[in-house]
């Protein structure tokens, strides 16, 4: 069996945080558990939304089998209610006597789902390691190694585009090989516009493009186009000594045409070093001087000059064999309907748009793009809000 069907929510309401754009220094409205301004929770308006989706999660067919979600504490908490439901609905329908023991319903966290910050002068924060994640999130899979890691300068807009790319071409590989039919992502407005773009092949004349919608804790549904295919086999990555690093690293961190050898690529469920292989290592190509250099390498790990081989989506092609969006950013289901949705002003490089600005701290969230009010809404649109992405 392969995946067929993707279902993507962005995360409830949140609290603010603010960024100085002349130093890159982050302070938050309220303390973050993770204690990193840029992590806020979500609101009490929020945690009702998360509720609620997660209600009517457990109604889609098919139903959620696998979850992914940005290791943004926001987003980990948005999709908490429907694992917690998920493992209630295991524990009731259980056999008395199971052996061996079901497993739980867990959350993998997928750095590739992070949210995006313009490019910069300065390193923009990043979320808290999974052993930190896992205090507050019992249900987050902490052995899940994420696939892509964006880059802490930050990102153009393509280059947000091709790190969604990296991300889904790997995440549709790694659900493919183990048979999972209808997967759940929870990221960021913008991660979730480019997401759609990726997954459809479909890139607008203009970035500014209403296509695909982000409201919070909407609910996006994608089905992939029908092709001949057979089950991918996965890879493992060599055996190195970081094992948190999920790409071997080159040669003192140069720009080589050398990679170090990949290992035999292993069926699903083959035993490596005593261990079942669950492991989708992304190829990598080799990396020019200028690449190496650049803010475009999706695969970077810790400053690592790495990068993935180019996953080609444009044109209509899509990533995965191409996908059709069958529900945008629906809210029919949330009590407060359509409510801050977002989209790109165009605007990628933070330091310019805050410069432009004039402003000694500006939020972060919405610097960068357009606020779009639900239906419900009396105004439409604006270049500033409360939203966050």
């Amino acid at each position: 069996m392969t995946l067929e069907v993707i279902y993507v929510t962005r995360h409830g309401f949140r609290s603010n945080w603010l960024v100085d754009p002349s130093s890159g220094g982050y302070t938050a409205s309220i303390k973050s558990p993770t204690g990193i301004p840029a992590d806020p929770t979500l609101t009490a308006h929020g945690v009702g939304q998360a509720k609620e989706l997660a209600a009517h999660l457990l109604t889609v067919d098919p139903p959620v089998e696998r979850v992914y979600s940005s290791p943004y504490y926001r987003c980990l908490q948005t999709v908490e209610p429907f694992v917690g439901l998920k493992n209630q609905e295991r524990e009731a329908t259980k056999p008395q006597q199971a052996t061996p023991p079901q497993t739980p319903f867990l959350i993998r966290a997928e750095t590739g789902l992070s949210e995006w910050y313009g490019s910069a002068p300065f390193e923009h924060p990043t979320s808290a390691p999974p052993e930190v994640l896992k205090t507050f999130f019992p249900a987050l899979d902490k052995t899940y190694p994420p696939l892509v890691k964006p880059n802490r300068m930050g990102e153009t807009i393509d280059q947000l585009h091709d790190r969604v790319a990296t991300t889904m071409d790997g995440l549709i590989r790694q659900c493919d090989a183990e048979g999972v039919r209808a997967v759940l992502l929870c990221s960021h407005a913008a991660t979730i516009i480019a997401l759609g773009r990726v997954l459809t092949g479909s890139m607008p004349d203009s970035v500014d493009a209403e296509d695909f919608r982000a409201f919070t804790c909407g609910l996006t549904v994608y089905r992939r186009n029908k092709t001949t295919r057979s089950t991918p086999r996965l890879v493992k990555a060599p055996q190195r000594k970081h094992d948190a690093e999920p790409f071997p690293r080159p040669n003192q961190g140069k720009a080589t045409s050398q990679r170090e050898p990949v290992a035999p690529e292993p069926g699903p469920g083959d035993q490596i070093d005593g261990r079942q292989s669950q492991v989708v290592l992304l190829r990598q190509a080799p990396l020019s001087s200028d690449e190496s250099a650049s803010h475009a390498d999706p695969g970077r790990f810790s400053g690592d000059p790495l990068s993935p081989q180019p996953v080609t989506w444009r044109g209509g092609k899509g990533v995965g064999d191409g996908w059709t969006c069958e529900v945008n950013s629906d809210c029919s289901f949330l009590s407060g309907g359509e409510e801050r949705g977002w989209r790109f002003s165009g605007d990628e490089s933070f330091g310019i748009a805050s410069g432009q600005s004039g402003l000694l701290q500006v939020d972060a969230g919405v610097e960068l793009g357009v606020v779009v009010e639900g239906s419900r809404a009396e105004q439409n649109r604006h270049k500033t809000g409360d939203s966050r992405l």
